[in-house]
């Protein structure tokens, strides 16, 4: 199923012809499928973005919560130290 080096060429005289005319999307498939690609790529990236404020504001800001001592006796009969 490999592109031969002919397939290849021809692939990139098509991409480097439609440069030179100024015309990369030849029908409306072709827009509303590049569309859906940045829409996809935006999302990504804004997923990413939230990611990283979150992780840098909310670790450094907050306190550590001070741990509950849990009680020992007949409920769990004391196995956790």
């Amino acid at each position: 199923m490999g592109l031969s080096a002919d397939e290849l060429q021809a692939s990139a005289e098509d991409v480097l012809g439609r440069l030179k005319s100024r015309q990369l999307f030849q029908s409306e498939w072709d827009i509303a499928a590049f569309v859906v690609f940045l829409t996809f790529v935006g999302t990504v990236v804004l997923l990413l973005l939230l990611v990283v404020v979150h992780c840098c504001c909310c670790c450094c800001c907050t306190s550590p919560r001070p741990r509950k001592e849990k009680p020992k006796g007949v409920d769990n009969l004391a196995l956790e130290p």
